[in-house]
């Protein structure tokens, strides 16, 4: 008995010892880096779809909630003010190039063959008009002639020779054909034409309102029968892709912000089952921030925003949803090389 009494404070000692010892190793191991978090919020981009012409719609496909593919008709306008405009337009088109078509080929071979008529007639009129002219001239200085007769004769002489001028430059101007400027001048109101056409082509196929990328309707604005201007609203629609967390981040925490560091993101609907995403984005201007920064208490207090972007989610995410951004311990960023 007295024995075992002896071993009891030995293995106190040992014991107390061995504890001692391992209180001073693992204090004196270095921590594992603790766990980053930050909050923001869920930031989903939208667009507003809206006419590019006026009108009054016709139907409208979707409803709030309803979801869009790209290049899908949401609405439609009253196609036929737009499919008169292009039958007018397509009109003048032909009327157009027939006046091309004219100016490039010249003068029609009668045309050219009742010019030269014109100028033998009015060869023809001359000639017994200045006949005329000296006849009376003889005439009046014998007295047998008025000095006024002398002067219409003369007249009558000079308008004949005027007539056969002119009738000669109308049959040169046929015989020449169209000048350089007025067949330049038929084939840009031709061009002129086409593009009317092209135009209201467009503006035809604008009566058809598409969806640019997959996303959810948020917001119906209009209804059959109502009138539109341009760029009217007509929807909101919520892209599915990409989806962004916007965040906060303090000035002592940017080092370990890279981007493409991978982070894991969880919302308060379900904790345990985090979305994986990577940092896309630091600011490189500070928020909330004083204009006069001077002590190292209001420096420590600055808040950065950083995006990250979600690579797999499941459409669980909303717009402006609570979320909490955890990096993982030892998380490093993804180098992605260029090309």
């Amino acid at each position: 008995m007295a024995g075992s009494s002896k071993k009891k404070p030995v293995v106190v000692v040992v014991v107390l010892a061995l504890a001692g010892g391992a209180f001073y190793y693992y204090r004196g191991r270095p921590k594992p880096p603790a766990e980053t978090v930050y909050y923001g919020n869920v930031d989903i981009r939208d667009v507003t779809l809206a006419f590019r012409v006026a009108g009054r719609v016709d139907r409208v496909l979707k409803h709030e909630g309803d979801p869009v593919a790209p290049g899908e008709v949401v609405a439609t306008l009253d196609k036929t003010p737009y499919e008169l405009a292009l039958a007018q337009s397509r009109a003048a088109v032909e009327v157009a190039n027939a006046q091309l078509k004219s100016v490039e080929a010249g003068a029609r071979r009668e045309d050219i063959t009742q010019a030269r008529a014109v100028l033998e007639e009015r060869k023809a009129a001359a000639a017994r008009a200045k006949d005329t002219f000296e006849r009376v001239e003889r005439l009046e200085s014998t007295g047998a002639a008025t000095k006024q007769g002398l002067i219409d004769a003369r007249a009558a002489t000079e308008q004949g020779q005027a007539s056969v001028q002119a009738a000669q430059a109308t049959l040169s101007k046929l015989l020449n054909g169209s000048r350089s400027e007025d067949i330049r001048v038929a084939q840009a109101l031709a061009r002129q034409a086409e593009s009317a056409v092209a135009l209201a082509e467009l503006s035809l196929k604008d009566t058809e309102l598409h969806a640019a990328t997959a996303g959810v309707v948020v917001t119906r604005a209009v209804e059959p029968g109502a009138m539109v201007q341009v760029a009217t609203p007509a929807f909101v629609v919520s892209f599915d892709d990409p989806v962004w967390v916007r965040a906060y981040a303090p000035e002592k925490d940017l080092a370990k912000l890279s981007p493409g560091t991978p982070v894991e993101v969880s919302t308060d609907a379900r904790p345990d089952k985090p979305y994986a995403g990577q940092v896309g984005y630091v600011s490189p201007q500070a928020e909330f921030t004083p204009k006069n920064v001077e002590t190292a208490e209001l420096r420590s207090s600055l808040v950065y925003r950083f995006r990250v972007v979600i690579t797999r989610h499941d459409g669980g995410l909303r717009q402006g949803m609570p979320v909490t951004v955890r990096m993982p311990k030892g998380a490093a960023p993804v180098l992605v090389q260029a090309p």
